[in-house]
């Protein structure tokens, strides 16, 4: 007999084993400052709490179980927890007193992968914010715990927040789609003003990897949230991504030979996505960086070509743009 333990359990399952294949020297990690009950929740909050507003490490949050709200500071600290009426009406009085910061200039939104938390985009965070200008905020969302167009609603709730200045976007694996769904969504004035999209890792074509837990049935029958839809319902899910309309990049990870990292991929690929998976028509720029599939966000060569990517639409930097060190 299946225990209730066990379906609880499964449900994850399909994220895990996908999030499982990026695992190793390269798996992204927080700061050994923090402490291991610390780095333990965090992780685990990642996978239940959903962004509504964002103002640089300040948020308010859903819960994907419960519907309940809460307001984080920058020290991942609740401060209050209640209604969603309650919690935006805490925020605003925080925001008018001045704790909470104003965004200035464009906008850089980053977004993580499946099964991740916005403690995996910290590195490449950190790096943007001392290079270009405006500023720059990551997107949180329960990834495996609600679909992608759930999480690209819940993007739309963060965008309608952020002031009327340009946007870019910058998202690593499923982030990308999430991206995608939210520009199918999106009304022309946001759309007007996205700016350029930066994909690190991007499953845009699907995942072989996914396909393959596909085949486990008892696991697939009972994959939830994003995972599901790139394990069983992908075929419904990729029509309904848009082709983004601002200039975009991709970065893929592979070796650069016909075996990558994984020897369970066909082709190239960067451990967890292949190499042609990340395709996608229409891109200003393309590039391939010996590096896995988790540890992008902290890869020098991934930063240096993002911040490039931002600033002039292409990946390598021409003459006239500011050196990559430069404030």
């Amino acid at each position: 007999m299946i225990t209730t333990s066990f379906r609880r359990t499964a449900r994850w399952l399909p994220a895990a084993l996908i999030a499982t294949a990026a695992v190793g020297a390269d798996a992204p990690v927080q700061p050994a400052s923090v402490p291991w009950i610390e780095r333990v929740r965090r992780a685990r909050e990642a996978l239940e709490w959903t962004d509504e507003i964002v103002r640089h490490d300040w948020r308010v949050q859903r819960h994907a179980g419960d519907d309940s709200y809460r307001i984080v500071d920058p020290d991942e600290r609740v401060v209050q927890r209640g209604s969603a009426a309650e919690c935006r009406d805490a925020f605003r009085t925080l925001e008018q007193e001045g704790t909470v910061p104003a965004l200035r200039g464009p906008t850089t939104i980053l977004l993580h992968g499946l099964g991740e938390g916005r403690d995996s985009m910290q590195p490449l965070a950190d790096h943007l914010r001392t290079r270009i200008d405006g500023s720059v905020v990551s997107f949180g969302y329960a990834s495996v715990r609600a679909d992608i167009d759930a999480h690209a609603r819940a993007l739309g709730d963060v965008v309608a927040g952020l002031p009327a200045d340009g946007l870019r976007f910058v998202g690593h694996s499923l982030g990308n789609l999430v991206v995608r769904r939210w520009m199918a969504l999106a009304d022309a004035a946001d759309l007007a003003r996205t700016h350029r999209v930066v994909m690190l890792g991007p499953p845009n074509q699907g995942s072989d990897l996914a396909r393959m837990v596909s085949r486990v049935r008892l696991i697939a029958d009972r994959a939830e949230g994003a995972a599901r839809d790139l394990v069983v319902d992908w075929p419904r899910v990729a029509p309904t991504l848009a082709l983004p309309s601002c200039p975009f990049g991709i970065v893929a990870g592979g070796c650069g030979d016909e075996h990558g990292f994984s020897p369970l991929l066909p082709g190239d690929d960067d451990a967890v996505v292949r190499v042609d998976e990340t395709r996608l028509p229409g891109a200003a720029d393309f590039l391939l960086v010996p590096v896995r599939h988790a540890a992008m966000m902290r890869h020098d060569g991934v930063q240096r070509a993002t911040v490039a990517f931002l600033r002039t639409g292409r990946f390598e930097p021409t003459d006239a743009a500011p050196t990559d060190d430069a404030p």
